[in-house]
């Protein structure tokens, strides 16, 4: 399968695995931003994608950054709809206690590749029943 990106500026470059059984596609920043500590900010790629009809991208966090600087994609994982042509961006949040500097050529996140279901959407009047029921947020305890 393939996937056409098309570069919007002439720093953008094109996603990029470290290793060949990552998962994850690094992609990097084409401007210069701070991002304040308790902020968030969208951070511009320089690229636009053509995906196959059957496949979305999401945009998701570097474990590094969020471990090492607080640093993370706030709406994890975005999702790039296979419609979608104009530049992607990536909104990072800074939850670290200082200043977060960004410079072009950073990898700021990465790309994965989805295939998502599309099921038929029903309406119903009752659900059957499960060993949860409606127990939720916390229920099971922490042990």
């Amino acid at each position: 399968m393939k996937v056409k990106f098309k570069r919007l500026s002439p720093l953008a470059k094109l996603p990029f695995r470290q290793h060949a059984y990552d998962a994850g596609y690094d992609v990097i920043s084409i401007e210069e931003k701070v991002i304040p500590a308790g902020k968030w900010a969208l951070v511009r790629t320089g690229l636009a994608v053509e995906l196959p009809e059957e496949m979305e991208l999401q945009v998701r966090s570097r474990s590094g950054l969020a471990l090492k600087q607080g640093v993370f994609c706030l709406n994890a994982p975005g999702t790039v709809d296979a419609g979608y042509r104009n530049e992607i961006g990536v909104i990072l949040a800074n939850l670290g206690d200082s200043d977060f500097f960004i410079h072009p050529g950073d990898r700021i996140a990465q790309f994965i590749f989805q295939t998502p279901k599309h099921p038929e959407i029903l309406e119903v009047e009752e659900l059957s029943k499960s060993d949860r029921g409606l127990g939720g947020f916390g229920s099971t305890g922490l042990k």
